[in-house]
């Protein structure tokens, strides 16, 4: 499975397609590991000190929880290094390290590898929005670089998970994309090295943005599905 993706072509696209805002200053056409990227999420909230805290340092609590209706889905368009950084990672340095290696994660790990485990819990799930990603060609016996994208020329937004690193002063907001089994799929199983198991992104649908983001955790691993190879069209990349 490739490490390397488009970002979308133009800042317009992120309100178009997403419902989000873009960034001022937006990253590079390219993402590689350890490099900037743009992640979609919740609009995330710092915790708040709890209820026990509260009472240890005196301040009033009211006696009875008010119940309030269900606030709506608020996005946002976050930036954070591509490749996870878990949060028992000791030093930034070692965070580097470790992230060309956590740029992808296994859908079917994701609950139980001690790299994504906590995100994967805190429900800290993201979609990675990208025009298109970069596959290696290897049926010549060959890698040849090939860019992958929706037929429709549609931005494409792959599911993901991010994570917020903090030691001593320092702080690292990271997140790393999700993939699924390509065996059997028409075009992606083209990918990869010959006798490795073939991976593509967990490309969501339109319509299950949201969806994914807000999902109970029994229902998440339901949006982990292959891409339609009909809605996927591969060209070699030519070279300059």
């Amino acid at each position: 499975m490739s490490t390397q993706y488009e970002c979308l072509k133009s800042a317009d696209l992120y309100a178009e397609a997403f419902g989000v805002a873009p960034t001022e200053k937006l990253p590079g056409k390219e993402v590689w590991p350890r490099q900037q990227g743009l992640f979609i999420r919740k609009a995330f909230v710092p915790e708040q000190p709890s209820a026990e805290s509260g009472a240890a340092s005196g301040a009033e609590s009211p006696a009875e929880p008010s119940a309030e209706p269900a606030s709506p889905l608020v996005l946002e368009l976050a930036q954070g290094q591509f490749g996870l950084v878990p949060t028992w990672v000791k030093s930034a340095s070692d965070a580097k390290l470790r992230s060309t290696k956590l740029a992808v994660t296994r859908f079917e790990t994701m609950s139980t590898s001690t790299n994504s485990r906590e995100a994967w819990l805190k429900g800290q799930r993201c979609i990675i929005p990208m025009q298109a990603f970069l596959e290696d060609d290897w049926r010549s016996g060959k890698g040849v670089p090939t860019r992958i994208a929706r037929v429709d020329g549609k931005p494409m937004g792959v599911a993901g998970l991010w994570e917020r690193w903090t030691k001593d002063g320092e702080e690292i907001t990271s997140f790393t994309l999700l993939t699924v089994n390509a065996n059997s799929h028409a075009l992606m199983n083209r990918y990869g090295q010959n006798g490795n198991e073939k991976r593509m992104p967990a490309i969501l649908n339109e319509g299950a943005w949201s969806a994914w983001l807000t999902a109970p955790l029994d229902k998440a691993r339901e949006f982990m599905r292959a891409y339609p190879a009909n809605l996927l069209l591969a060209n070699p990349v030519q070279k300059k």
